[in-house]
């Protein structure tokens, strides 16, 4: 098939939209490592060319698909002070994460300057902003607040089932004095508390 060709089956039959709304059902299917434009391909019952003339590289398939996965975040009933319209916000952010598997590991490494993602952090900076903080302040404490984000949830989503017992196993108080007393406060089912706490001390202390 020529490149001609296979351009003029790509825009008969489909659409970019549909080649990433395809590209998510398989991360749902079988995860980030199972992720490829051939398995994309296959689930659309097309040749790979087909969704490369769409995407053009995996690389390009990924941000479009990190792109998607920011479409699920929510802008209404924001709090009106922007303080906590920041942590709203980024909680948003957290729970669009988390409506995908492997959504965080997904949208990690990726720099998608596309609507949804553009929009969210329109959004963020300009709570930022208003909250009293100048711009550089602003534009770093977004990227902070992503990263943070992006990080815990990454973990979140690959951490061990309930009651594995490897890090209290490995833990001992005769060789990791320190870990063994914060034990505790270790244990990958306490999240939610951490991204709060984690959030708490990112903006800490308010603008004045």
């Amino acid at each position: 098939m020529t490149k001609k060709q296979v351009g003029e089956e790509a825009g008969s039959q489909l659409s970019r939209a549909a080649v990433i709304d395809a590209a998510l059902e398989v991360l749902e299917e079988r995860g980030l490592d199972g992720l490829s434009t051939r398995a994309v391909a296959d689930r659309l019952g097309v040749r790979m060319n087909t969704v490369l003339w769409h995407v053009k590289t995996k690389a390009r398939m990924l941000e479009l698909m990190a792109d998607a996965v920011l479409a699920g975040i929510r802008y209404d009933d924001l709090p009106a002070e922007p303080g906590a319209r920041v942590r709203d916000l980024a909680g948003r952010y957290r729970q669009a994460l988390l409506a995908r598997r492997d959504g965080a590991a997904l949208v990690t490494g990726t720099y998608p300057a596309e609507a949804h993602t553009l929009r969210f952090a329109e959004h963020l900076v300009d709570a930022l902003l208003k909250w009293g903080v100048d711009e550089r302040r602003a534009a770093w404490t977004a990227w902070t607040v992503g990263y943070f984000t992006l990080g815990l949830t990454q973990e979140e989503q690959a951490a061990p089932a309930r009651g594995d017992e490897r890090l209290a196993h490995a833990v001992t108080p005769g060789t990791h004095p320190a870990l063994f007393r914060s034990l505790t406060h270790l244990s990958p089912e306490s999240f939610e508390e951490r991204f709060r706490f984690g959030l708490d001390a990112i903006l800490s202390p308010p603008p004045r």
